[in-house]
C-alpha cells in the first residue's frame, strides 16, 4: 500500500524522499500547556492559527446573517447583495481555516469547535449591537455545547 502524497513545498529536494513519521496532533489542552509554562508557540505550526482564523470568519459571517436586522426599510434584494458580499469575505478566511484545520484536527472536531465560536461571536454581537443579553435558557443551551466540544476532543475508545 502506498502512502498518499505530501506536500514538499519548500522542502529541499534532498530531505523530501525521507520518510515521514506521522505523529498524533497535540491536544488543545497540550497546546495552552506549552504555551502558558514553556514559552510563546507559533500559530501557525500547533492548530492556533485555524481557531484564530474561525473567530475572525465568523465576525464576517454574524455580521452578514445579522447586522441587517437593524437597518428592517432597506430593501430586501439589496440587504441580500450586502450579506453576500459580507459573506464572501468570511469563505476567504472560513475555507482556508477548515482546510489548515484538518492537519490538526477530524472533521467533527472542527465542526464542534465552529459551533462554539459561533455562539461565543454571536452572543458578543448580540451584546454590543443590539443591547441584549442571553437569558439562563440561552447560557444553558450554551454550556450543551462546550460539554460537546469536551466530549469530542475526549480520547476516542477502540472498537471491540
Amino acid at each position: 500500500m502506498t502512502e498518499p502524497a505530501i506536500e514538499t513545498i519548500g522542502i529541499p529536494p534532498s530531505l523530501s524522499n525521507r520518510p515521514r513519521i506521522p505523529r498524533s496532533p497535540p491536544t488543545p489542552l497540550a497546546q495552552v500547556r506549552q504555551c502558558c509554562f514553556h514559552g510563546p508557540v507559533s500559530l501557525n505550526s500547533n492548530g492556533w492559527m485555524p481557531i484564530v482564523m474561525l473567530f475572525v470568519s465568523n465576525v464576517f459571517m454574524t455580521v452578514a446573517w445579522y447586522g441587517h436586522l437593524k437597518h428592517r426599510d432597506a430593501p430586501l434584494a439589496r440587504v441580500i447583495l450586502i450579506s453576500w458580499g459580507i459573506a464572501f469575505l468570511e469563505y476567504l478566511i472560513m475555507v482556508p481555516a477548515n482546510r489548515w484545520g484538518s492537519a490538526f484536527y477530524s472533521p467533527y472536531q472542527l465542526k464542534i469547535l465552529q459551533e462554539v465560536i459561533t455562539l461565543v461571536v454571536f452572543s458578543g454581537f448580540a451584546l454590543l449591537y443590539f443591547g441584549t443579553r442571553p437569558q439562563w435558557n440561552h447560557l444553558a443551551a450554551f454550556g450543551c455545547i462546550v460539554a460537546a466540544v469536551v466530549f469530542t476532543f475526549l480520547p476516542a475508545t477502540p472498537a471491540r
